[in-house]
């Protein structure tokens, strides 16, 4: 697909930013990244956005009760505002998908779980880095921009433990609780170095604002009576002055574990009017099981080169709640409970060299992704009478087509220092990939067979896809002076729509007591097209010593779309152009030594273009909620105290339907003690009453207004203690 002429899409705006690298000394130019290339690099060597959340204020945040996926959306301008349940479909960056890693390592698949911060226990977490938009250089799934996790690792010298405990609760009963705790040890010497560490968190029941139990989520799950574990080691070789090697291993299991369930009524008669009761018990439970590998071998004097060499592997396997199918008879409705799979293998190889004045990157990735789904479908002889709160199983069926996509990518990375003010960057990326699909009997049709409804059903064929895809980006940074920058980018992201979804889908009619296949959308017949993502960007950032600030506007556009039908919640890839536009940025002032003031905020529009070429905004459960924060902060030697609000503004779209936001704030406090630290929070300090963004998109997507209504959690007051030894 030939690019673009990026200079009829540019966008100019102004507005003010600050990067998160919350230090308690400023960010400095100099600090080095990896996401934006892949090898460690100065942030004044990116032309691009980048965020980096560490030290003390990331720690602040993490300890006050709040998970990951909540923290990075209240810090990162250009992130949504985290969904409240296990999901975060629909927390996108730049309206766009993000791709979310763990040292490197994808946590995203071909499959859109939308799973991806329900992946590590903050206790475990050393820094995040954060690059806007759309790129090349990781490859797919990173259209809208990159999250890469950085574990806490060991260091030199003798052996260090830290122990971490902390509880939650906002008073509303003895189920109103959560507890958390961790405990590491860490140490080694000049040649072997390492960390082991386990945390665990276990939830109670959650209440919103006005004191009511939330409703829990049956369709995508959520974190209510939900009990985690994260096992990670972590050990890094030095194998000579030049060469070392790091290996990562980690298992990871988040699993409901409670006896309350969603009552229905008897055969679904109060589905309108849902209770939440206990007596809840399946034979397939939500939850997420992970476990993963992860090598890294670095070489400082490869022929001239520094080499880095990655290889992970990635199993993981995510459950889903008993689902009530309504159809036309009662034996050919179903409760069911997928159960998806996916196999992710990575090796990554990467040269550096270095020119004096130029710097150059290449190397070659190779993957491969494995994917399985089931449907366990339950007796209705129980689930139904007992209005959806016991679950036998009766048999299990495919639920999606099983997949293999597997790839190889080239990629070249430049950087010349044309001046001492003027940096140049450029890179291409080519990547060839394979999709592979089985056949599949409609999950449907197979439980009428199995249920002896029918004879049998006829397989939706599969087939195989290529995808032979060249991926362009471009950028220029200029120093004003030795603490201000200004930059522009040009680049391209590619991701092959959510295969089970758009494929392994057919047209029955049933014909002498058994199924026949009249119409089928198979690959071999109707290849997934890809999608490919170009953006434009414009951006300035200066350090000062009492100051920090960052800003860039940006136009993000592709010539298809992926749509959710809401009907049959599969994915329809359409010849829609869409576009989205915005701006995102923040700014820290340190007043003093003790105050400093900021803020962020992100405005983005979203847009698909009709049949007549007007430009339409997109439909709400797609497009982004533009958002903004706000805090005040005031620390010394031993003490700080934290205010912070955040904001996510109403959205409607041509359609007539609207998503509400949303205003909360939150006060973190810390205190240095003689041994130790102590954190105490207050979330949603002023027991705001509101509906989740999530669960209005849920009410269009599913219905059942009820049943999806999903509040915020109220006030929650947490207590977390921290030592090192």
């Amino acid at each position: 697909m030939p690019v673009p002429m990026f200079a009829q899409r540019t966008l100019l705006s102004l507005a003010v930013a600050a990067p998160l690298t919350l230090h308690a000394a400023p960010q400095s130019l100099d600090e080095l990244v990896v996401v934006g290339s892949r090898s460690p690099a100065q942030i004044s060597q990116v032309p691009g956005t980048v965020w980096v959340l560490e030290g003390e204020d990331l720690e602040e945040q993490l300890r006050s009760g709040q998970d990951l996926k909540t923290v990075v959306g209240k810090l990162v301008p250009g992130m949504d505002l985290a969904p409240e349940t296990r999901t975060n479909y629909g927390q996108n960056m730049r309206g766009r998908s993000v791709l979310v890693m763990i040292d490197g390592v994808s946590l995203n698949g071909s499959r859109g779980l939308s799973r991806q911060f329900d992946s590590i226990d903050p206790f475990n977490v050393e820094r995040i880095e954060v690059l806007s938009g759309a790129t090349a250089i990781y490859g797919g799934g990173s259209t809208g921009g990159i999250v890469n996790i950085i574990t806490k690792k060991g260091e030199q010298g003798d052996a260090r433990f830290s122990t971490e405990l902390g509880a939650a609760s906002g008073f509303n009963n003895t189920e109103d609780r959560k507890f958390r705790v961790g405990q590491s040890i860490a140490g080694g010497n000049d040649t072997i170095k390492g960390r082991l560490a386990i945390a665990a968190q276990d939830n109670g029941a959650m209440y919103d604002g006005d004191g009511e139990r939330i409703m829990p989520d049956i369709s995508q799950t959520d974190l209510q009576y939900n009990r985690s574990v994260d096992v990670l080691g972590s050990t890094r070789i030095r194998l000579d002055d030049n060469q070392s090697l790091d290996l990562t291993a980690q298992l990871y299991r988040s699993r409901y574990e409670g006896d309350d369930g969603v009552w229905l009524g008897p055969y679904l008669t109060e589905i309108n009017s849902p209770e939440i009761r206990d007596g809840f018990s399946s034979d397939r439970d939500p939850e997420t099981d992970r476990y993963m590998f992860n090598l890294s071998y670095q070489h400082r004097d490869f022929l001239g080169q520094t080499a880095y060499l990655q290889a992970s592997m990635r199993n993981e396997e995510s459950a889903f709640h008993p689902y009530p199918y309504q159809r036309a008879t009662l034996p050919q409705s179903y409760f069911g409970a997928s159960s998806q799979e996916t196999r992710q293998y990575l090796i990554k190889g990467l040269l550096a060299k270095d020119f004096g004045s130029a710097r150059l990157n290449y190397g070659i990735d190779l993957d491969r992704e494995d994917f399985s789904a089931s449907q366990m479908i339950f007796d209705n002889s129980t689930s139904l009478p007992s209005g959806g709160l016991v679950f036998d199983e009766e048999f299990t069926v495919d639920r999606y087509p099983d997949y293999r996509v597997e790839g190889i990518a080239a990629f070249l990375q430049g950087e010349w220092d044309v001046t001492d003010k003027l940096q140049l960057n450029a890179g291409i990326r080519q990547r060839y990939a394979r999709l592979e699909m089985e056949d599949f009997v409609g999950t449907q049709q197979a439980v009428e067979a199995e249920r002896g409804l029918v004879t049998g059903a006829d397989a939706i064929p599969g087939g195989d896809s290529n995808y032979d895809v060249t991926l362009l980006n471009a950028g220029a940074i200029y120093n004003l002076s030795d603490d201000h920058q200004v930059w522009a980018n040009v680049s391209q992201g590619f991701e092959i729509p959510d295969p089970g979804k758009v494929a392994g889908r057919g047209t029955y009619e049933e014909q002498g007591g058994r199924y026949v296949l009249t119409d089928s959308l198979n690959i071999d017949d109707n290849p997934i097209p890809g999608l490919e993502t170009n953006q434009v960007e414009l951006g300035w950032r200066t350090y000062q010593a009492r100051w920090d600030a960052q800003v860039a506007a940006y136009y993000t556009w592709s010539d298809k779309e992926a749509v959710t039908n809401r009907t049959t919640l599969t994915v329809d890839v359409e010849d829609n152009k869409s576009r989205d536009y915005g701006v995102e940025g923040a700014v820290t002032w340190r007043a003093t030594d003790n105050w400093a003031f900021g803020g962020t905020g992100h405005y983005v529009r979203s847009e698909v273009e009709d049949e007549d070429g007007d430009w339409e905004k997109n439909v709400v459960t797609a497009a982004s909620l533009p958002n903004a924060t706000a805090f005040v902060r005031w620390r010394d030697d031993l003490n700080s105290v934290r205010l912070q609000g955040s904001k996510a503004f109403d959205i409607d779209d041509d359609a007539g339907d609207e998503i509400d936001g949303y205003t909360t704030f939150d006060l973190l406090a810390a205190r240095q003690l003689p041994l130790g630290r102590l954190n105490f929070a207050v979330t949603n300090l002023l027991d705001e009453q509101y509906d989740t963004v999530w669960g209005q998109r849920a009410q269009l997507f599913y219905g059942f207004e009820d049943l999806f209504d999903f509040k915020g959690q109220g006030r929650t007051y947490s207590l977390t203690y921290s030592v090192d030894y």
